[in-house]
């Protein structure tokens, strides 16, 4: 039997901690034999939890934490003074090399100030982008990055481009991916000066399929595998995905009630419906990696339900197995030479 990939999960982070958080890494242990999952909390709510299921218990091991982090907390001071907290201790697991990999959907920010703080940046990367998976009409795209790099500047948006066409290749099995940067038009001198300065760079790299250009209506047609930005960028353009994908699916649903013939059509509609939208489903793609550290970093949605939180789980295995930080550093180690 290979070894395991050991995945340190945040059990107190979230809307619906623990109970959602241990349920999706119970349903991961169940599905995958690959895995040992370390619920790292408070360790009597997380064994009032696990006293619900049967599962593999060789796969499960609680590492007690008794702080926990709020979202509204300032990010910095929280990792600097909560040392017994569950995401400060599930990414010293990862520091230490006890875990490959580390989830949660708590606060973001302490995430991602942990991140690198403590399990720290790959050797020649410069800023760790965090790289959700978007739904669109062709598959999967990576948004890089969504919410770590407000500032970046035009060499860690190369950077990005770089990891995010690894994680593509090796992740989604896409050969070559397509690479585009977000612009206000598919122009070469279009843009703001960070789009302008980053343009050629990207246009002259030979490990990357460049193919220019992206204006945000286009994302959700699938003309590229990577979509580069900065994070200020990034975020308004996942947000909106959401919500505008939340309404859309509202709206649909409260059209098909409106009479007896829409709720006829509804039901012959339904099936066909259903395997529709759960392609646009965002958990099924489970977490946001934070690329570039010593170790695997995913960040769930706050709202994540047990879902999402075994996609993650199943993420990680396919991370680790893939090698990733081994492919990354040799794209940034052929870039600095």
């Amino acid at each position: 039997m290979s070894e395991l990939v050991k995945v340190a999960v945040d059990a107190m982070g979230g809307d619906n901690a623990p109970e959602e958080i241990v349920k999706g890494a119970v349903e991961a242990v169940k599905e995958s034999s690959k895995v040992k999952i370390y619920l790292v909390g408070i360790e009597d709510r997380i064994k009032d939890e696990l006293k619900k299921y049967n599962y593999p218990s060789q796969q499960v091991e609680i590492v007690n934490a008794a702080e926990v982090i709020e979202t509204a907390e300032p990010p910095v001071m929280a990792i600097r003074k909560k040392k017994d907290s569950s995401i400060v201790k599930a990414l010293q697991l990862v520091k230490e090399g006890t875990c490959d990999a580390y989830i949660s959907a708590g606060s973001t920010g302490a995430t991602l100030v942990g991140g690198q703080v403590i399990v720290g940046r790959l050797n020649g990367v410069e800023r760790p982008p965090l790289a959700p998976l978007i739904p669109t009409e062709k598959g999967a795209a990576l948004l890089i990055d969504c919410g770590a790099n407000v500032d970046a500047r035009s060499s860690h948006l190369v950077q990005f481009a770089k990891m995010g066409s690894v994680y593509m290749e090796s992740i989604m099995g896409i050969k070559n991916p397509k690479v585009a940067i977000v612009n206000i038009g598919a122009e070469e001198d279009k843009g703001n000066a960070l789009v302008k300065e980053t343009f050629p760079l990207l246009r002259n790299c030979p490990d990357i399929n460049f193919i220019g250009s992206i204006e945000a209506r286009d994302i959700p047609a699938g003309y590229a595998d990577v979509i580069v930005c900065e994070a200020f960028v990034g975020n308004v353009i996942l947000k909106l995905y959401e919500g505008v994908g939340g309404t859309l699916i509202k709206k649909v649903k409260a059209g098909m009630m409106t009479s007896l013939r829409s709720k006829i059509g509804a039901l012959l509609v339904k099936p066909a419906l259903k395997e529709t939208l759960k392609t646009f489903d965002l958990e099924q793609y489970g977490g946001a990696p934070l690329l570039g550290l010593k170790g695997l970093v995913v960040k769930t949605h706050g709202s994540s339900k047990a879902v999402e939180i075994k996609n993650s789980v199943l993420q990680c295995i396919t991370f680790s197995e893939q090698k990733i930080n081994d492919k990354i550093k040799e794209k940034i180690t052929l870039e600095n030479e």
